[in-house]
């Protein structure tokens, strides 16, 4: 219950993640950190958020030739590669990222490509605990694979370990390298930490509380627009809502898009009612509608084929009012995040109070 927050600050610290792949973010990216947010002010700890910007590299950055700098021009030295969209997706992103409301004292929001020598010496130890093999049975990398994404891996299990922010969890009397973590994530990402749990006692002292390894909470994928046969992905517009979308593009998105579980006809409708497992706007209103009685009632009118919610349009018009108001006020929060503020958020500084 929020009304029974902890008066001191909790023993543990959250972690969770982004890997900016495009500028504007969808309700899937949103979800995991609405969850964290929330977790935060519950518990009234700290927490770290990784931009990856050097996975999205090794893994779909590109080289052209003819981008390298010819020694003229404004760049005369640049290479040819496109490290640089990725650094400043991090930043697109990470205005969607602060807009969410985390607690601004008790959060460090950081890029890979900016912070990744504090976490090194922890990078190196799982390096040397991890063999090829494992990491090639895990993620399926053979020897095709560029040696980036062999060793990725460690760079996103390091900050699992307190010690690998020794200035922003080790001030306020805490100790960083015994503080418990917890990892609230896409379930997509669980193999990461399974291999992280494997290893984690090798990088903490014997008297850490749970032998170093972090604990996990699961956000489960909610179906794409088109169903659960489909991909919600930033490619694919129609897929997904996305942050920046306008009330005109969600209700064309969720009219014309959404999968239904209803009936074919009236009669059918009223006789059988909807099938709520498949439908995406039923499935989409559990994550999104905050009253829980209503939900239910939702549930059982539609199922039922009774009651003001009977039809898809009447839940599609619920949902469509609900994503209009959330996107809304994310939109309002985020407009007044500024490159500076970013900076702000990604400046190293201890986020442990005293007790």
């Amino acid at each position: 219950q929020q009304q029974q927050q902890p008066t001191t600050p909790c023993p543990i610290y959250l972690y969770t993640g982004r890997g900016p792949s495009s500028a504007a973010m969808h309700l899937g990216h949103l979800v995991p950190f609405l969850f964290t947010a929330w977790l935060q002010k519950a518990f009234q700890c700290p927490l770290v958020i990784q931009m990856t910007d050097d996975e999205k590299f090794i893994f779909k950055g590109e080289y052209a030739g003819e981008r390298a700098g010819d020694g003229t021009g404004a760049e005369p030295n640049r290479t040819g590669d496109n490290l640089d969209r990725f650094a400043n997706l991090t930043t697109e992103n990470a205005k969607d990222i602060v807009a969410c409301e985390f607690l601004e004292d008790r959060t460090f929001l950081f890029s890979d490509l900016n912070y990744v020598g504090r976490m090194y010496p922890n990078i190196v130890r799982i390096w040397k605990a991890v063999t090829v093999n494992q990491v090639n049975g895990i993620f399926g990398f053979d020897g095709g694979s560029n040696i980036g994404k062999i060793a990725f891996p460690a760079v996103q299990a390091a900050p699992s370990f307190g010690s690998s922010f020794p200035n922003v969890l080790g001030g306020g009397g805490s100790d960083a390298a015994t503080l418990a973590c917890l990892i609230p994530c896409a379930i997509d990402q669980d193999p990461y930490f399974r291999l992280t749990r494997d290893i984690a006692h090798k990088l903490v002292p014997r008297h850490h509380p749970l032998q170093g390894k972090p604990a996990l909470i699961h956000s489960k994928f909610f179906p794409p627009l088109q169903g659960a046969q489909g991909k919600m992905s930033s490619s694919d517009a129609n897929s997904a809502i996305f942050l920046t979308d306008t009330p005109k593009d969600i209700e064309r998105k969720i009219k014309t898009h959404a999968f239904s579980g209803g009936r074919d006809t009236k009669k059918l409708q009223e006789e059988l009612g909807a099938d709520l497992d498949v439908d995406v706007s039923y499935q989409w209103l559990r994550f999104f509608l905050e009253d829980d009685d209503e939900l239910a009632r939702i549930g059982r009118e539609y199922g039922s084929g009774s009651g003001e919610f009977w039809s898809t349009g009447a839940v599609k018009g619920k949902l469509v009012q609900v994503l209009k108001d959330l996107v809304a006020e994310h939109q309002e929060r985020r407009n007044k995040v500024t490159e500076e503020v970013v900076r702000k958020w990604m400046t190293e500084r201890c986020i442990v109070t005293s007790a």
